[in-house]
């Protein structure tokens, strides 16, 4: 049984799966899949509003979002129901062996308390194994409702007359099969919010010119030729084309650019993008859906849903197993029956037996159980994993792709060199910028409280656009910027040469003059982290292949690049793009782990086969991705890789122990070895199948203490 999606396991073609509920939508009936229900075509989802776009075949995002609420409590009351009552039988057995209770009271006891186990928490199983009958199909939950219901059927009826009862053994199986639904429910992702945190990005109005004023109008009603004015901070309301002024806005959350970008009268303008310096007027060019965030909503979105859910590995073995785990017990009960002569009650308690030792509790923990604890374990590491389908793609990438601004670097621009008396060079440039809104001021001034430089008062404070800085200090006139503003000042030629080394390595270089000679230099470049190169260096060393994708120019890409080790750069990406080349690398037969952290990141981050998300970058790409960072230390990839390959090593070892109790129990519970007097009663046989979950368990633990870097 396939656990993310309900109850119930429906083979069709063309399934998606919602964004929201993550239950299955099957194009071709236009039906979604809920935990008790099935429901098609006008009546999909009866409830309040038709949970299927009959037009687009996928879930609203909306008032239905309570579905997977709904799911969870139901599976939750489910469980609580079967441990308060099986700790009811727990006592029964436990009076039982110590004969503090009479078998009366323990036959009786296990039944009242059973019954209500079949009723409400085993009744899901027998309507999804009949579901699965009628469709010619067998999972987990078929041989679940068969144990259960054999084993309950058989000791009602034995109940009255005398026999012995294994009520016990159907409300443990339950119980059982239910913990391991809850621990795997516990790692799965909620209903992502990613596309709403998208939409609270823009801005709810803009101010628009209307009869020679301009007026704030809510951005619902902005129309394609609105005349927009954009004052400092504040955000773009839609897409765009200046038309008066200059500015440099912030457009990091679309291009990766870490560096504010110029604008000025004919360049174009991102909406949700933020305006950092001047005032600037543009023209509304696309509006409502057509802007460049709709269109990463909408991509986010289809991305999402059309993610196919991984194939549980039991759900497998169960297509097998179930349909052979039956055969054998009819096999038995007529073996004994009509073969050996043996009476109905004898024949039936061997099938009996056969039923229960082979029923899945210990295959049912074998994954969840290896998740819990190998996601618990990744999470003291600062890598939390989202559900055991990200957990088994991460064992199996082969490819890591990382975005740059963000991941891969700080994300925010510092001084990476001070070229002539630091000091001084420092000092002067400080004293200028602190009175300048540029964003690279705050990088040169950041630096120089972290050095503890005084800096001097600045008189005549004059902003060049385009160009640079100016003003007075100590009588002296300072000035920095580019080569432009610096055009009759007398550069040393050593100077010059350095600052062309500085530019070749992507960094944008501050000019600082005074006096119309050029005295220093000043680098500021957006940094690799600290841990980003020994990451690389890891990676690689396990035969990954690692790739820059990025929005940012080729020359900064391939600076970045060389310096963490990274061989393969692809630049000058737009984040529909990035999804693209995450798309195309995954055709050509990479299994590929995108690391990002910003919002240009999130549609990559929904269709790479592993979206690893930095914990310190933004909500949407933390909500789009299938594993966090929480730590920022990019070594966390490497911490990923190692113990999801560790975790799922260990699920497979899980399912031979879960499965070898299986081998050697259902022969000797079938009464093979009935004639040398070995045999397995039901009662014996739920005691090895109580073991068998035993096993799987300790094995399970044995993840806390396995090695990794």
């Amino acid at each position: 049984m396939n656990m993310q999606k309900g109850s119930y396991t429906v083979r069709e073609a063309n399934a998606n799966t919602c964004t929201e509920c993550n239950h299955e939508i099957h194009e071709e009936k236009n039906c979604c899949v809920k935990d008790k229900h099935v429901h098609t075509g006008e009546n999909a989802h009866e409830h309040n509003q038709s949970h299927m776009d009959t037009n687009k075949h996928a879930c609203s995002h909306h008032n239905d979002a309570q579905h997977d609420i709904k799911h969870t409590l139901g599976l939750q009351q489910r469980f609580w129901i079967s441990a308060v009552l099986g700790a009811v039988l727990l006592v029964l057995m436990v009076g039982m062996f110590t004969g503090t209770m009479s078998h009366t009271v323990v036959r009786w006891g296990t039944f009242i308390a059973t019954t209500p186990i079949m009723l409400a928490s085993g009744a899901p199983f027998m309507t999804s194994a009949w579901q699965s009958f009628k469709k010619h199909n067998a999972n987990m939950d078929t041989l679940v409702a068969l144990g259960t219901g054999v084993a309950y059927i058989y000791s009602l009826i034995a109940l009255f007359m005398g026999l012995p009862v294994y009520f016990e053994s159907a409300g443990f199986i339950i119980f059982f099969v239910l913990l391991g639904q809850i621990f795997e429910e516990k790692m799965r992702s909620n209903a992502s919010h990613a596309v709403e945190k998208l939409l609270d990005l823009q801005t709810k109005s803009a101010h628009v010119l209307r009869d020679g004023t301009y007026i704030e109008i809510p951005r619902e009603e902005l129309k394609v030729g609105d005349i927009i004015r954009v004052l400092p901070g504040e955000k773009i309301a839609v897409d765009g084309v200046i038309v008066e002024g200059r500015t440099a806005i912030d457009e990091s959350m679309v291009t990766g650019e870490s560096m504010p970008t110029s604008k000025s009268v004919g360049d174009a303008v991102i909406g949700s993008t933020i305006n950092t310096t001047g005032t600037i007027v543009f023209r509304a060019e696309k509006v409502g859906s057509n802007t460049m965030l709709a269109q990463i909503v909408d991509f986010v979105k289809q991305a999402q849903s059309s993610h196919a859910p991984i194939q549980n590995l039991t759900d497998k073995i169960s297509h097998i197993f179930v349909p052979t785990v039956v055969i054998l017990s009819i096999l038995t009960f007529l073996t004994w029956f009509v073969v050996v002569g043996a009476s109905p009650i004898d024949a039936l308690v061997y099938a009996v037996s056969v039923l229960i030792i082979a029923c899945p509790c210990a295959l049912g923990l074998a994954t969840p159980t290896a998740l819990m604890v190998g996601t618990a374990r990744s999470a003291a590491m600062g890598v939390l994993i989202k559900n055991g389908a990200a957990l088994q793609e991460t064992s199996k990438i082969d490819t890591v792709v990382f975005d740059k601004t963000g991941t891969l670097t700080i994300g925010k621009p510092i001084v990476s060199d001070i070229v002539g008396d630091a000091h001084e060079v420092l000092r002067l440039a400080a004293s200028v910028e602190r009175n300048s809104e540029h964003p690279l001021a705050g990088a040169i001034t950041e630096r120089a409280q972290q050095e503890g430089i005084e800096l001097n008062e600045a008189y005549d404070f004059e902003a060049l656009s385009g160009l640079g800085v100016r003003a007075h200090i100590d009588g002296h006139v300072v000035v920095l910027g580019n080569e432009k503003i610096h055009e009759n000042h007398t550069f040393d030629v050593q100077l010059r040469k350095r600052m062309s080394e500085m530019n070749n390595d992507a960094k944008t270089v501050v000019i600082v003059g005074v006096d119309n000679k050029i005295v220093g230099l000043i680098a500021i470049q957006d940094a690799p982290k600290e841990s980003a190169q020994s990451a690389i260096a890891s990676l690689k060393k396990r035969g990954l292949r690692t790739v820059m994708l990025t929005g940012d120019n080729e020359k900064v890409a391939h600076a970045i690049a060389q310096k963490v080790g990274i061989d393969e750069v692809i630049s000058d990406v737009l984040p529909q793009e990035k999804a693209d080349v995450i798309s195309t690398l995954r055709a050509d037969g990479a299994t590929v782990a995108f690391v990002g952290d910003g919002i240009n990141d999130a549609p990559a981050l929904s269709v790479a086969d592993v979206g690893i998300a930095m914990g310190t970058g933004t909500d949407i790409a933390i909500e789009a991705g299938s594993v966090v960072l929480t730590h920022n230390d990019l070594r966390g990839v490497v911490r990923a890789y190692d113990m999801s390959k560790k975790t799922f090593n260990r699920i497979i070892l899980n399912l031979f122990w879960a499965s070898i109790y299986n081998v050697i129990g259902i022969p000797i519970a079938a009464g093979i070895f009935a004639s040398v007097g070995f045999v397995l009663n039901p009662e014996i046989s739920g005691l090895a199948m109580a073991l068998s979950s035993v096993s799987v368990l300790a094995s399970s633990l044995l993840l806390n203490v396995s090695k990794v870097e």
